[in-house]
């Protein structure tokens, strides 16, 4: 398999906190991985260090096989081809739907508004979304929020998608369905990375899933290996602990 992003002996330090410690960790074209694990486990800034919005303090991350840390790389290039979906929308408040998912089409990728328009389009209704292009996101629910945001990270045709929490900001009636617009990217064979605290959707979509705590990858394997017969007693404390919550 191809790997497309491989992370070795990854370490972030805020200050004397070390929320990273020598990680080793990679994603394979076409895969789907899901991060779990508690609060403060190192889950989003694993996936912010990924994409540079956190400068590592330590280790190396290879995209493709070329160290983006290096100074020579293109970071503008690299973020291009990474789509972020963030917690909280990040939408462009000023901006309605379809703009939302045009600009940076325009800015990053020089694309002519009519190209940006018909891809926006397209997105806007693998999400479901098309019937709101002019709703500006004050108008939209939570929920209608996350899916715009979505068809924005499509719009840039990234090769990678990382999801931070993306339901965690939404009432629960609404975090259906973003679950359910993210379980139909999986059939497009996109590679996407998803930290996430729903476990029943980690379990179904999931080709591997990723166990953190206290800043280390404490197991990972398949969903059937880490949910049924996980290995380490610090992942089935907090399977027992999360899954009594649901």
């Amino acid at each position: 398999m191809e790997k497309i992003i491989e992370v070795q002996h990854l370490s972030k330090a805020f200050g004397t906190n070390e929320v990273l410690k020598d990680i080793d960790f990679s994603v394979n074209k076409g895969e789907v991985v899901c991060i779990i694990g508690s609060s403060g486990s190192g889950k989003s800034t694993l996936l912010r260090c990924i994409n540079l919005l956190e400068k590592p303090s330590g280790g190396q991350i290879f995209y493709k096989g070329k160290n983006i840390l290096d100074d020579k790389h293109d970071v503008r290039a690299y973020r291009a081809k990474l789509g972020m979906v963030f917690q909280q929308f990040n939408l462009f408040n000023n901006h309605d739907a379809l703009r939302n998912c045009m600009v940076g089409q325009i800015k990053v990728l020089k694309r002519s508004r009519e190209e940006a328009k018909d891809v926006a389009m397209k997105y806007l209704r693998v999400v479901g979304m098309e019937q709101f292009i002019n709703a500006k996101p004050k108008q939209l629910s939570g929920g209608q929020k996350q899916r715009v945001a979505i068809a924005r990270t499509l719009s840039m045709e990234p090769e990678v998608m990382l999801f931070d929490e993306p339901t965690s900001a939404l009432d629960p009636e609404m975090v259906g369905e973003v679950l359910k617009v993210m379980r139909e990217l999986t059939v497009y064979g996109l590679t996407m990375l998803i930290v996430t605290h729903e476990m029943d959707f980690a379990r179904e979509v999931s080709d591997r899933v990723v166990f953190m705590d206290k800043g280390v990858i404490a197991e990972e394997g398949s969903p059937e290996q880490i949910f049924n017969n996980p290995k380490h007693e610090r992942t089935r404390e907090f399977l027992k602990r999360t899954l009594q919550q649901n």
